[in-house]
């Protein structure tokens, strides 16, 4: 098993539990709308309250959707799943007990390649299984704590690697989040929207001496929606472990949340085993029976996954394996880069803005690309401006962020402000001016301090009000340097 030392006396174990909530129109076991936010506790009926004589009824399409997640992480589908009763008591679990899956899980046996520092590594998958999600928890101003069950039932998919874990640091944790993120939101199975919950981590995180066989006792740290929180929790939790077992003391099995403010992992519950659950098999769900035509029918409609088309996008567009990687970090990346590219024709260009001015812009929006009013016909205008001439490289990016905040076409923007300055007539005539102002400064240009030249460019530059062309501003100057002092 692969290991990453994390200091010359211990090394570590990282396992995965990711938790993603389903794209269906209603719940998992109702017809209640499986829905973001809202006014608290009005999406909820007796199935998802769990009140007494209430039947649940499978969700297809959730079931559907499980299925072509685990066939995009290369897992064994089962002919017959079970669903079971996770037994265990919280305010925010209604019924008493979650209606998962044990031992009959849908998906098995997948794996899923990550890159790290050492060079590809492929991370293991146990199981990948259905189940309804819980209840939110809310601690109010006053003290009091309340429960929206507008979530209570909502589709969840978790996602368990293998044991034992096959990562060993918190840079494996993240690469193994973002990859399995991009590719849960490239098949469409959910938005990934970590800062509402649709996607949830829990790292389970153990270390042990060098040499020892015996893996060390875990923790869980639970419910990270960032990929800055997982990766900053298992780098914590790791310091933690080490420094008790230095101490000679021993790492207690518990379930630990993550303090981002105080940047440390904090005691929530001891952990639960497996047998305190008491799984059972759900009596009010008949077994799923998963033919191999209904399998083949969920493959046919994969999409393109992120390693191929990352593949792709080096080979056909030329872009580098760095650029392919944000570019494949959604469908909508790729679909967006694939657009503007295929307009402006010039991929390099198009790639370069998307990792730097659009990727700046949405992450201060807090935004997705698909939420972004510049579409990729907005940036294929803009960069087909800047190759023109029409306006600079400067002047873009300004265009460009009253275009991203207005949603208005990069060409009448560029046209209120004023294009770029590139007739030479225009431009001779500003050159004129500033020699006759700054004669001693031209001198000296012409008599070979080179330094003068980037003076003189600023000079025009603020006469024109940083509109001129500067190419076409270096070659008059060079033009006329040429012809000697005038």
């Amino acid at each position: 098993m692969p290991a990453i030392q994390t200091e010359t006396q211990y090394v570590s174990s990282i396992g995965m539990e990711v938790h993603a909530e389903l794209l269906t129109e209603s719940k998992m076991f109702c017809g209640c709308r499986n829905a973001f936010g809202g006014e608290p506790n009005t999406r909820c009926c007796p199935v998802c309250l769990g009140l007494p004589g209430s039947l649940p009824v499978a969700n297809r399409l959730a079931v559907e959707l499980v299925i072509r997640a685990a066939l995009a992480l290369h897992c064994s589908i089962s002919p017959i799943a079970e669903f079971d009763r996770k037994n265990y008591f919280y305010p925010d679990l209604p019924k008493g007990y979650q209606i998962s899956q044990y031992d009959q899980p849908i998906g098995s046996g997948g794996w899923l390649d990550i890159e790290t520092e050492a060079g590809p590594r492929r991370v293991h998958i146990r199981r990948v299984h259905l189940e309804e999600d819980t209840g939110k928890l809310m601690h109010l101003p006053t003290g009091d704590s309340a429960v929206d069950y507008n979530r209570s039932g909502v589709p969840l998919m978790e996602i368990v690697t293998e044991f034992p874990p096959d990562m060993g640091s918190a840079d494996e944790a993240r690469a193994y989040l973002v990859k399995l993120r991009a590719i849960l939101t490239c098949i469409g199975v959910s938005d990934g929207k970590m800062e509402q919950g649709s996607l949830r981590c829990e790292p389970n995180i153990s270390v042990r001496p060098t040499g020892a066989s015996a893996f060390g006792t875990k923790t869980e740290i639970k419910n990270l929606n960032s990929f800055r929180a997982v990766h900053r929790g298992v780098q914590h939790e790791l310091t933690r472990q080490v420094a008790l077992l230095r101490r000679g003391e021993r790492v207690a099995q518990e379930t630990r949340g993550w303090n981002e403010a105080r940047g440390e992992t904090v005691l929530q519950r001891v952990k639960e085993v497996e047998q305190e659950y008491r799984y059972f098999p759900e009596p009010d769900l008949l077994p799923l029976h998963i033919d191999d035509a209904w399998v083949a029918s969920i493959r046919a409609g994969l999409p393109e996954l992120p390693d191929a088309a990352r593949l792709r996008l080096v080979d056909q567009y030329g872009v580098s394996a760095a650029e392919a990687d944000l570019l494949t970090q959604t469908a909508a990346w790729t679909a967006y880069f694939e657009r503007a590219a295929g307009l402006c024709g010039n991929a390099r260009a198009t790639a370069n803005w998307m990792m730097g001015e659009l990727a700046r812009l949405l992450n201060a929006a807090n935004l997705e690309i698909d939420q972004c009013k510049a579409g990729p016909e907005a940036l294929a205008e803009l960069l087909a401006m800047v190759e023109s001439g029409k306006i600079s490289g400067k002047m873009a990016k300004g265009v460009w962020e009253a275009a991203f905040e207005t949603g208005e076409a990069p060409a009448a923007i560029a046209a209120r402000q004023g294009e770029q300055i590139s007739d030479a007539g225009a431009l001779g005539a500003v050159l004129n001016s500033v020699i006759a102002a700054q004669p001693d400064v031209w001198q000296a240009l012409c008599a070979g301090d080179e330094k003068k030249l980037t003076f003189m460019v600023g000079q025009i530059m603020k006469q024109t009000r940083g509109k001129a062309n500067p190419g076409e501003v270096n070659r008059l100057l060079r033009e006329r340097m040429a012809g000697g002092a005038q």
